[in-house]
């Protein structure tokens, strides 16, 4: 795991859109964080770096939104899932397996249908603007593109 703080929200916002410049159609994207931590900031970073020009907003009561971009963005946000079937309903999987990039926030709460090969990103409170943003990698493929982002 490779943690950073950030000050505020415009270096959230920086590393959205800095990551957004290393994905790939295929990846998978985890977010974890309190309400209101900043995992919604970080995905509409991460959408102006695949330059989507449509206002991105949480799909909270959609469990989904599909974006066109340079790579078409699939946004999760699971918040409110009652029941995984819900995620079968939905299709995940085209989503999961597809030619886009999925990011999908609260991820922790769908953990048994993650494929087993993904990033995760876990935004932490430490004061009224910083932040501490965690990175995990369950492979080497998220593990070189996390030393990118951070540039380690």
């Amino acid at each position: 795991m490779k943690c950073i703080e950030v000050k505020n929200q415009r270096e959230t916002e920086r590393l959205g859109n800095k990551l957004a410049t290393l994905v790939e159609p295929g990846d998978i994207i985890c977010l974890i964080g309190d309400l209101g931590a900043g995992k919604t900031t970080f995905t509409k970073a991460f959408a102006l770096g695949l330059d989507i020009k449509e206002d991105v907003t949480s799909p909270t009561f959609t469990l989904i939104q599909e974006y066109e971009g340079r790579i078409p963005l699939y946004h999760f946000d699971v918040y409110r899932i009652k029941n995984i079937m819900e995620m079968e309903d939905i299709g995940y999987d085209e989503y999961f397996y597809g030619d886009g990039v999925c990011i999908i926030e609260w991820a922790q709460l769908i953990e048994e249908i993650l494929p087993k090969d993904y990033m995760g990103i876990e935004i932490k409170y430490m004061g009224e603007e910083e932040r501490e943003i965690c990175f995990t990698a369950t492979n080497e493929y998220y593990e070189k593109k996390i030393e990118e982002l951070l540039n380690l």
